[in-house]
């Protein structure tokens, strides 16, 4: 699964002393179920853009499900769309590669971090029951959301459209952090199987990144199926 962010404040480099993260390297971290990759598609002065690659591996993921592997169906487990749907297991790694920046902190440029800049997001691909859940979770918080729908098969046009969709969203002005913890704390709630049983810690840490602005959100109760903790207990 890809994320990328996309800014032209000026100079648009700026991003990179907000991520903590050199434009012009190649970073790689372990992270659970696989590996992620930050690494930048475009730095100029003009626009800059930062991606975040996450690999999985399918056999991994089922290795470190503690048995789980005897369960459901056999195949199911190996060929699934876990290494691709955007969840917590994005959610998990956007929080230990920009975790200095969900924070709000940046060392060379302490003033940095509190600037409204113009900010581009895409994410390939979320799943979701329909179009319109992206729009409710993200249009209340100012996003312009535009969907790129996939069909289910494109040789077979009257099939129709899948339930995974590209999501981009544009805000004319918010802080790079605000940014971040939307996306760390939204995009689980579109996805239907979560990588580890949300507990009450773990619930603790949504609703303190959410805590400026997640009581205040429109949609909080509603989930597509039930599909998050943090949105049932709202």
């Amino acid at each position: 699964m890809l994320l990328t962010i996309t800014t032209t404040h000026q100079p648009a480099t700026d991003l990179g002393y907000l991520l903590h993260k050199n434009p012009v390297r190649l970073q790689t971290m372990e992270v659970a179920g696989g590996q992620a990759h930050v690494f930048y598609p475009e730095a100029t002065a003009a626009r800059c853009t930062a991606a975040l690659l996450l690999d999985l591996d399918p056999v991994g993921l089922v290795r470190g499900r503690g048995g789980a592997a005897a369960e459901g169906f056999a195949l199911e487990q190996y060929v699934n769309d876990r290494p691709y749907v955007a969840s917590s297991f994005l959610s998990a790694a956007l929080s230990k590669a920009f975790g200095t920046a969900m924070n709000g902190t940046c060392k060379d440029r302490p003033n940095l971090p509190h600037e409204a800049l113009p900010l581009a997001v895409k994410v390939a691909v979320v799943s979701a029951p329909g179009p319109d859940w992206p729009r409710r979770l993200f249009e209340p918080l100012g996003y312009a959301v535009e969907i790129e729908t996939t069909p289910l098969d494109p040789t077979v046009p009257e099939w129709g459209d899948s339930r995974y969709y590209t999501l981009h969203l544009r805000h004319a002005g918010l802080r790079l952090q605000d940014v971040l913890t939307h996306l760390y704390v939204l995009l689980p709630v579109l996805d239907n199987d979560k990588h580890y049983y949300i507990g009450e810690n773990e619930a603790e840490k949504l609703l303190h990144r959410g805590a400026r602005w997640l009581p205040q959100h429109p949609s909080v109760g509603l989930s597509p199926g039930g599909t998050c903790a943090i949105w049932r207990r709202m």
